[in-house]
């Protein structure tokens, strides 16, 4: 914290000296339209929202060329990604990941009823280079965006239709082409956009082929190094020599996303569109499973998340209108189909496991808002969410063909949906303090069948019922145009979904999940303040102190099946635990970041974000780190701009946990984590330099990167996969 005070105070006397040195500026500052988020929904201005949000936009994209949404999301320093394996991301946002935040594309809550507090690589399923920006909003979204928006809200706005401003037909686009050198990454893209002053259509195509990733060779443990792997040669499982240990053999996979959008605007007031995702990638290697060790061999031949499908369609219907009971009104209809696997089969065992869920779910969101005055707003709405689960496995004898069924990861055919009711209100109180607060009402209903084919259940089916009622309340106060203060109290909820009451998994090794129908939600309150300071084209700058208390936290915790603590499981006695209501987790840290500016080319701009907490022991009734904390991290960037060069050198860093500040979870988990003196796993510091260009020449944009430019082997906290070392990247982008 002395550290931050001090950081502060330096920031505070720069920007005096540079109101000093510009007496001009605040007149212009005046002339500057603020950013606009989607906060509440609708758009808002960035300088009357009390949360901490940072946003990220199609320029920035440009330039960082990252290749997943999950990487994207990392690049923005204020959002720490895990990854088991290549094709992976796990937010972690303010202490909190998986399924306590929450995923919204285009007005779309993508979260599930099988999302699980296991790390998620859901985010991938959006393509980067059909993304026209993206917020990330901080802390409890629950008001607006119901169960699981905990930890906060990541906003993606994919590519919009843009209609023709006169009588002649518009026709505009992209194609690009890339190629990185750590995966031997090769993406092709191409969208396009036809339209006249009333129909517009947009279509856009992206795929990728990812093969092992190549890791750094200066620092980090040797035991990092992928010297073996396992192959099937004349029907035996071979344990092979891998000549280029720092190849991360079998990590590599392909992906293809298209985005198609029709949009009809008759007049000024209404405005319709349809809209169509669609994402698949190929078999996708469980990196962390493939490197475990098992009396001193690989466990596993083969593990991996078959391929993952999802599709989204919506209609979304505006209406604007001056006077009745809203003056914009909003219906986004939506239905999704959503397909993962995962396929094992463990080392010289000719049974290969493929275990697949499905999730149809649907989806009304029905917003309006309504300016009662010139000082008051009103944004009031109602949601309806139904998920449907299909869960099915099997095992098939790769060595006589014979298939058979075997216990489903979860009920099949479970049900989980939610009704909500919500508002907000606004209110300028006078020119300096903005007011803003709201409620939600959310009732939901969890539904599951079990077979008791494989184990006997005591119970064969299950009803839970939850109600949860969530608000927030919000200042803002200007004591002057550059400054501003922030004060918010808000609350957040998850509701139990399909894979808290219903799973049946191994976890680790030894140990066995079985279901509990005895579940409610859990219950999250937070308190933040903040401080930010802006000078438009000089200096500007934030910090956010915050902290949040979950309550009823669902935690998996010892239990006990049929009046026993440990059960046969996949041929081997596992000890049995369940998701519980019984955990306490608290979080606190703070965010600071700075932008200063040299001159209009030169630009300096960092973030750092300091993040702790604790919660209860899985099993141990005592307060222990938070696994979803990350370590300290952030990043600091020099950009220059001139006519069409864009150059940009950053650092990526992370500080160290040790192995006492390690989560209980975390520490056995020795295969991924490095050795400390005493021989114990902990998660090592690390940085990286990179180097990003641009160059626009009429139509053409180039773009060159080289990340890690110092090769440094390391494997970010929590992560399977080691991280990349050098790596080249290159892309031509053709504008028509």
């Amino acid at each position: 914290m002395k550290l931050l005070f001090g950081v502060t105070a330096v920031l505070c006397a720069v920007q005096t000296l540079n109101a000093q040195n510009n007496n001009d500026s605040l007149n212009k500052a005046k002339e500057l339209d603020p950013v606009m988020v989607y906060y509440n929904r609708w758009e808002r201005k960035i300088n009357e929202v009390p949360n901490r949000i940072t946003k990220f936009n199609l320029k920035q994209q440009r330039l960082q060329n990252p290749q997943t949404m999950a990487d994207a999301l990392g690049l923005t320093g204020e959002v720490f990604i895990q990854k088991s394996q290549l094709g992976g991301g796990s937010p972690m946002i303010r202490g909190f990941a998986t399924n306590r935040v929450l995923i919204v594309v285009d007005g779309v809550r993508m979260n599930n009823a099988i999302y699980r507090s296991g790390n998620l690589q859901n985010v991938i399923s959006f393509d980067p280079l059909a993304l026209e920006d993206a917020e990330v909003i901080f802390g409890p979204g629950s008001l607006m965006y119901g169960s699981d928006a905990i930890g906060g809200v990541m906003d993606f706005h994919t590519l919009q239709p843009k209609f023709s401003s006169n009588n002649k037909a518009l026709v505009k686009g992209d194609a690009l082409l890339r190629y990185a050198t750590a995966n031997n990454e090769k993406t092709s893209h191409v969208n396009f956009n036809i339209a006249g002053k009333k129909f517009a259509f947009l279509t856009s195509l992206t795929v990728s082929d990812f093969g092992d990733l190549r890791m750094g060779k200066n620092g980090g443990q040797n035991s990092y190094l992928r010297r073996e792997y396992v192959e099937r040669i004349n029907n035996t499982d071979v344990i092979m020599i891998n000549p280029d240990p720092y190849v991360q053999k079998q990590s590599g996979y392909n992906q293809t996303n298209l985005l198609t959008k029709l949009r009809y605007k008759p007049n000024e007031h209404w405005d319709l569109q349809y809209g169509f995702h669609y994402s698949k990638t190929g078999n996708i290697p469980r990196y962390d499973r493939l490197i475990e060790y098992a009396s001193g061999n690989l466990r596993f031949a083969e593990w991996n998340y078959g391929p993952q499908f999802w599709t989204m369609h919506t209609t979304q219907i505006q209406h604007k209108q001056l006077a009745g009971l809203y003056n914009e009104a909003r219906l986004v209809v939506a239905y999704q189909q959503y397909e993962e696997s995962r396929i094992d089969r463990r080392r010289n065992n000719n049974n290969r496991r493929s275990q697949t869920e499905q999730v149809n779910a649907f989806s009304v969101n029905l917003d309006f808002t309504k300016a009662i005055d010139a000082s008051q707003e009103l944004f009031y709405g109602a949601e309806w969410v139904s998920n449907q689960v299909g869960s099915t496995a099997t095992n098939l004898n790769i060595s006589n063909n014979v298939l058979t069924n075997v216990a489903t990861r979860y009920p099949d055919g479970s049900k989980w949906q939610s009704f909500a009711l919500y508002s907000s209100y606004k209110k300028v109180i006078s020119s300096t303090v903005n007011f803003s607060g709201g409620l939600r009402f959310n009732s939901g209903r969890t539904e599951a069948r079990f077979d008791t084919s494989f184990f006997k259940f005591p119970f064969t089916n299950s009803r839970i019922n939850n109600n949860s009622l969530t608000g927030n309340i919000g200042l803002v106060y200007k004591p002057h145009e550059r400054w501003q203060f922030n004060v918010l109290a808000s609350t957040g909820f998850r509701m139990p979904n399909i894979d808290d009451i219903g799973k049946v998994f191994e976890s680790a090794p030894g140990n066995v999940v079985v279901p509990n129908t005895n579940l409610r939600s859990e219950y999250a309150w937070n308190y933040e303040i903040g401080l930010q300071y802006n000078h438009p084209n000089h200096f500007n700058y934030y910090v956010s102190v915050f902290t949040t208390s979950l309550r009823n936290a669902l935690t998996n915790r010892p239990f006990q099946f049929n009046g026993q603590d440990s059960i046969i499981y996949d041929g081997v006695r596992s000890r049995v635990t369940a998701i519980q209501n019984v955990a306490v987790a608290r979080v606190w840290g703070v965010q600071l970041g700075w932008e200063l500016n040299f001159n209009k080319h030169l630009k300096w701009q960092t973030k750092l974000n300091w993040i702790n907490g604790q919660e209860t022991d899985d099993v141990k009734n005592e307060q222990v780190p938070l696994r979803h904390a990350p370590p300290f991290f952030g990043s600091t960037a020099l950009q220059w701009q001139y006519q069409g060069f864009a150059i940009e050198l950053n650092a990526q860093f992370n500080g160290q946990i040790t192995n006492a500040n390690l989560a209980p979870s975390e520490q056995v988990k020795t295969t991924i984590y490095a050795v400390d003196a005493n021989g114990k796993p902990f998660s090592p510091e690390w940085y990286t330099l990179n180097l990003k260009a641009n160059y626009q020449m009429g139509k053409m944009l180039f773009n060159i990167g080289w990340e890690n430019l110092t090769n440094q082997r390391y494997r970010p906290y929590s992560s399977g996969i080691v991280a990349p070392g050098s790596n080249f990247i290159t892309s031509i982008r053709y504008s028509f």
